[in-house]
């Protein structure tokens, strides 16, 4: 376990259990150079204990690029509660981890992710103060909009590199994933003119898409191999390795999943075929972007919608860093966030 800390660079692990509750999580602090680590919980029912302590290391080194490439004082963590949310999660368990977050003493501060929401979040906030994306006034709520906003922003940049016109009209986009992100992110291409081709593991609301949306519906194993101008992961993450790279019939790949690539092997992949990868750090930011204003205490929808709006020059100047670089954009992205924390560090 501290072999695979120093790989990824973390600072802290917190492997958590309550025999009252049934809570078993890790909150993974990855790094508090820029700021306290935020990063938000979710709760898995994993196959494995190595499966929720990969999740935790590699989300939360994401949020420490995802935090420093927006320019936001703030580091990177994240925590993972093991679970069938169905079964598992109630009122105890959810106050019970929020005693274990407090211990922390605002060195990570949490809020919502995969299976925990709003509701869920204000009853951690009971039990400790280091919680974000609150719905009470003055607070940022629910950031998914933001998240889906700066995911269609950034998406607009990319087809201006890629396609030389930042309109996606008559562009075909296909959304991996329908929960609130991948779905906002549909309605934002409905009004763009886009033609959108959908996949999730609900029925119910791929066929709302389709109501909706006019979207193409296609199963989760055809997705990846469906023609389209843009292909747009917005499930969960890892989703392209070194191998089933080859399988896409897209010409760009955007998408705000977080950790879309298994590994650089996978990015590598992407740019040998000539497909503009947007590093999903850099298009999913508006979701903390949101919070970031929340956290400094100076909330602002409208300050945030301006903040968020910007993810189209942040994509913008990433890729031309990577030419400047002479480097894939996946690789590229890493070393434009790692140079603002190294900068911070030695003038620590």
């Amino acid at each position: 376990m501290l072999d695979k800390m120093a790989e990824y660079g973390h600072e802290q692990i917190l492997f958590v259990s309550d025999e009252e509750t049934g809570l078993k999580a890790i909150i993974a602090v990855h790094s508090t150079i820029l700021g306290p680590a935020l990063g938000g919980v979710r709760m898995l029912d994993y196959k494995s204990e190595q499966d929720a302590i990969y999740d935790a290391l590699r989300l939360s080194k994401g949020m420490t690029l995802k935090c420093s490439a927006a320019g936001l004082n703030l580091g990177g963590g994240k925590a993972v509660i093991i679970g069938d949310p169905k079964k598992l999660k109630n009122k105890k368990l959810l106050l019970a981890y929020g005693k274990f977050v407090n211990r922390l003493s605002g060195s990570y501060i949490t809020a919502e992710d995969v299976n925990i929401g709003i509701e869920d979040v204000e009853i951690i906030n009971k039990a400790t103060k280091y919680v974000t994306g609150l719905s009470s006034d003055g607070k940022s709520g629910d950031p998914s909009p933001f998240t889906a906003r700066g995911a269609f922003m950034g998406m607009k940049a990319g087809a201006k590199e890629k396609f030389g016109s930042e309109s996606l009209k008559g562009k075909t986009v296909a959304v991996q994933g329908l929960g609130k992100v991948g779905y906002d992110l549909c309605r934002w291409l409905k009004q763009e003119g886009s033609n959108i081709i959908v996949t999730d593991v609900n029925k119910s609301v791929t066929d709302k898409a389709a109501a909706e949306f006019g979207a193409k519906v296609v199963t989760s194993g055809e997705i990846l191999s469906t023609e389209c101008d843009i292909f747009a992961p917005c499930a969960l993450g890892a989703v392209l390795n070194k191998n089933n790279v080859s399988e896409l019939k897209c010409e760009m790949v955007a998408g705000a999943a977080n950790n879309i690539l298994v590994d650089d092997l996978a990015g590598n992949a992407l740019a040998d075929r000539n497909i503009l990868y947007i590093p999903d750090y850099i298009i999913n930011a508006g979701g903390v972007i949101n919070i970031s204003l929340e956290v400094e205490g100076n909330y602002s929808e409208v300050k945030a919608i301006e903040k968020v709006d910007s993810i189209y020059y942040n994509v913008k100047n990433i890729i031309a860093f990577a030419k400047k670089e002479d480097l894939p954009i996946h690789l590229a992205a890493d070393k434009f966030a790692m140079n603002r924390i190294e900068k911070k560090s030695s003038a620590n």
